[in-house]
């Protein structure tokens, strides 16, 4: 009795022990095959370093269906793992239908919703939702899309996406509320390129990280020295679609900033055409070539850009006019293959889990043998050609596309140069004089694309729609992430970079087999068990008829005795 009290005694300490220490240590453990919970270090980072209370307000609440409700509970379950990494998080979620004004003001604030499309039993209907979140911190807010536009073809593998992304889409909005100095980039003006209202959805993807500020270079002309010393402030460039020619006090500018480790985002048309001109000239125009007096810097840097025109059978869609029935016009899509569709060939930071970005009437780029690293990031299909400029343009190029034609293979048409860059100028009399001029860089980075309308926009009713539609074709594209991601890797923010390349592998019913195979499960979850208790009965009413009959023969016998 003593030793079994002794034993309770000694069993009740150690519970009593181990709940001590688990007050103090707390831990949770990831047992998911893809580690969906482990957070990375650059997130823990950025959620320790938070020392005010962050309010998280997610609106993914309601009635929606299974798919959805997986993207809620994960959505849940990585909150949960923030706010025990710090307890300063909290979260909590609402649902935006239970109240109209809740929704209306969420419209008010740019927060959309989703309209989703709901097959059950037999019956299609349509529900909405509103997939965002809002992070509140030190007086800063910042919205967060759970649900970004993808090209998925099922609702399944759209989720599977967004749930990938999850901790990357906070992550990045941790960022931006939390983070005082920011990095900041000049939007080259003064030759020509594209207004702001065509750089809109490009530029608004940047601002909250970034410090954005139009630059002109007309300044050069007066005080060129000046000049050059106000863009070095900034640690990146882009020049989108210029159209005029640059002069060499100009050219020299950017190469001196180059070799001062400022980095550039090149977005160059080297060919005069756009598909405007082309619909309003009777669907007929002529490219020719533009000269943008670039063409020595960027060859000396490594690449050359070419006048020739790549066209691609794997391309996006341009709408045009078909007919007319009744009174009213009929339009349908055609592909276009001055519209190459370009699919990420490797598996780089900047191209990794993107959709298809679309350019338009780029032209091929030559790269030149040197020192520097040359990283293909853009490039047509193999199913491609060359045009040589200048040359006509018609619409009816649609219906007379030579397939067996387009077997050039593929044409580089964006690239990322690596390396310690020379001077465009090395050797060569100065436009003007300048108190530190570098022939060369130390190591360095720059992006050029062959391609302004890259980075352009549409425009509908005045305003500026998402850069990654097609608002008259219904397509969706991967350019504002190319570009988002190159911008990032420029500045060498690589950690989130690898973080927005997350994937999870998440495994969803096949509906169409479940639909087939309801009535076997059914029966096999409602039969089966009733079978095992059953066997279970009987068995255990035999065993115990055996015991008894047992007992009664071994006391029949010590009876006898």
């Amino acid at each position: 009795m003593k030793a079994t009290l002794l034993y309770s005694l000694k069993f009740l300490a150690i519970i009593i022990l181990l709940n001590a220490i688990s007050f103090g240590y707390y831990h949770r453990f990831d047992l998911t095959q893809d580690k969906r919970y482990s957070l990375t270090p650059i997130t823990k980072n950025l959620i320790n370093s938070l020392n005010k209370t962050l309010t998280i307000t997610v609106y993914l609440k309601g009635d929606f269906p299974l798919e959805f409700k997986r993207l809620q509970t994960e959505t849940q379950q990585l909150l949960q793992e923030f706010s025990s990494q710090n307890n300063k998080i909290s979260f909590r979620f609402i649902d935006p239908l239970s109240n109209k004004s809740i929704g209306q003001d969420l419209i008010k604030k740019g927060l959309q919703p989703s309209k989703l499309t709901v097959q059950e039993n037999g019956e299609i209907s349509e529900k909405v939702i509103f997939p965002w979140a809002i992070i509140s911190y030190n007086g800063k807010k910042e919205k967060v899309n759970l649900l970004s536009n993808t090209q998925s073809n099922s609702q399944a593998q759209q989720i599977t996406e967004a749930i990938s992304k999850l901790e990357y889409a906070f992550a990045d909005a941790f960022s931006k509320v939390a983070t005082s100095k920011k990095q900041s980039i000049a939007v080259l003006k003064g030759n020509g390129e594209l207004q702001d209202i065509y750089l809109d959805s490009f530029l608004r993807s940047l601002v909250g990280r970034y410090n954005l500020a139009p630059f002109t270079l007309d300044s050069v002309a007066k005080n060129p020295q000046r000049t050059l010393e106000q863009l070095q402030k900034f640690d990146l460039a882009i020049i989108a679609k210029p159209t005029e020619e640059f002069t060499e006090a100009e050219k020299f500018v950017l190469d001196q900033y180059i070799m001062h480790q400022g980095k550039m985002l090149w977005l160059i048309d080297n060919v005069q055409a756009d598909l405007d001109s082309l619909t309003k000239q009777q669907g007929e125009m002529l490219a020719y070539p533009r000269d943008l007096n670039l063409t020595d810097a960027l060859f000396s840097y490594g690449v050359r850009l070419s006048y020739d025109l790549a066209e691609d059978l794997y391309s996006a869609k341009i709408r045009l006019a078909s007919g007319i029935v009744g009174n009213k016009t009929q339009y349908q899509n055609f592909n276009w293959p001055y519209f190459p569709l370009i699919t990420s060939k490797n598996k780089h930071l900047i191209t990794n889990q993107i959709a298809p970005v679309q350019l338009k009437f780029s032209t091929a780029i030559d790269t030149l043998k040197n020192d520097i690293s040359k990283t293909v990031l853009l490039q047509s299909s193999l199913l491609s050609k060359k045009t040589g400029t200048p040359r006509l343009i018609n619409l009816d190029e649609i219906n007379t596309v030579e397939e067996a034609s387009y077997n050039k293979g593929s044409q580089i048409l964006g690239v990322l140069l690596t390396g310690k860059f020379k001077s465009a100028y090395k050797g060569r009399i100065k436009p003007f004089e300048f108190s530190d001029v570098k022939e060369a860089s130390l190591t360095n980075a720059m992006v050029i694309i062959s391609d302004g309308d890259i980075a352009a926009n549409q425009i509908y009713q005045n305003k500026p729609v998402d850069l990654n539609t097609n608002y008259l074709t219904g397509e969706h594209f991967g350019n504002k992430n190319f570009l988002r991601n190159t911008v990032d890797y420029l500045l060498n923010n690589k950690d989130l970079l690898s973080l927005r390349s997350k994937t999870l592998q998440l495994r969803f019913l096949d509906k169409n087999k479940v639909i087939k195979e309801t009535l076997f499960w059914q029966l096999l979850n409602i039969v089966l068990p009733l079978i095992i208790l059953i066997v279970f009965g009987f068995g255990f009413n035999f065993y115990r008829k055996l015991r008894y009959s047992k007992a009664i023969n071994i006391s029949k016998t010590r009876t006898k005795k």
